[in-house]
């Protein structure tokens, strides 16, 4: 489940100062020591900057979010606030999302007034802030291209919301190379009996809408099917997973071993689930112990669950959380 695309890398979008290009406004960069080094082992990563596309040019004046909190912001210059490039963020912003559909998730960069995923101050017009709202380049990802995984790079410094991020992009990555690039309503069904457990540890209330709308797919015209699909997917996915919700998860995976274990053994693995809910162990220590029973007693449904390997076991994300 968690295989590369054949180019060798899952296509990522990336701000560029991230990637340590010198594209800020004062010609610096933010490089991620993160995302460099160890992401960028499976990611293909692809900058962008909207700010340097829309013509802004490096150095620049640094440009704000101005407007009322009932109003979409406008982005301005804040030295010379007659320097408005809403427009122009607009426009490269949905011409790079044209040109990229392919991507199965994006990486911001905080703060960033085209690129903040959230809390970026928005200004009134006599310069005293305001509120707060996203950068202009992610309010357009969310308009136009709504499933795609987002993220804010300093965010990946919190265990649970990097595990949750990386699950996300390899979905995303999984439906583009099994459902999209191959549409049919067997596949779009594969693709939902795999996911079915690691949907369940997000969100159970998606986990049975979902179910029940796919028992009617057929009714329906396939790309209006997969569309809907793929967005309440990916909105339930982005919800962080608890240890009580994990816990849901495991034990309905564990179900699937009670005909075939001894009786110490079953209570090997309920401890270990307990010990995982109280918080003693991660969440690693319970998923190796069902998936080293499930590769011998598991019936092939069970073991092909991308709950059990959502990622590369070696990026130690469940080791964490």
């Amino acid at each position: 489940m968690t295989q590369q695309t054949e180019r060798g890398g899952i296509p990522v979008g990336i701000s560029a100062c991230l990637m340590g290009e010198p594209v800020r406004y004062n010609g610096g960069h933010k490089r991620s020591r993160y995302c460099q080094d160890v992401l960028a082992e499976r990611f293909a990563f692809e900058p962008f900057c909207p700010e340097l596309e829309a013509g802004l040019g490096v150095p620049r004046e640094p440009i704000r979010l101005v407007g009322a909190p009932d109003e979409v912001p406008r982005v301005l210059g804040t030295v010379d606030p007659s320097l408005d490039v809403t427009e122009r963020l607009d426009e490269v912003s949905r011409a790079f999302i044209a040109r990229h559909r392919h991507l199965r998730g994006f990486i911001l960069m905080k703060g960033s007034p085209s690129c903040g995923l959230e809390r970026v101050k928005v200004y009134h017009a006599n310069g005293m802030p305001s509120h707060a709202d996203s950068g202009a380049f992610v309010r357009a990802l969310r308009r136009h291209f709504p499933e795609l995984p987002l993220e804010e790079e300093a965010r990946l410094n919190d265990a649970v919301l990097r595990e949750n991020f990386i699950t996300r992009v390899y979905a995303a990555d999984d439906w583009k190379r099994h459902v999209e690039a191959h549409p049919s309503y067997h596949n779009l069904l594969q693709f939902h009996s795999r996911q079915k457990y690691l949907l369940m540890a997000h969100h159970v209330e998606a986990y049975r809408e979902l179910g029940r709308y796919l028992a009617e797919a057929h009714d329906r015209p396939l790309e209006e099917a997969m569309g809907h699909y793929l967005q309440r997917f990916m909105a339930a996915l982005a919800r962080p997973a608890t240890r009580k919700t994990h816990t849901n998860a495991l034990m309905h995976v564990f179900g699937y071993l009670k005909e075939a274990l001894d009786g110490e053994t079953k209570q090997d693995l309920l401890t270990a689930i307990e010990d995982y809910r109280q918080g003693h162990v991660h969440l690693a220590v319970p998923i190796r112990l069902l998936a080293h029973y499930l590769k011998r007693h598991g019936s092939e449904y069970i073991r092909r669950q991308t709950y059990l390997d959502p990622h590369p076991y070696e990026l130690g994300l469940r080791n964490a959380i």
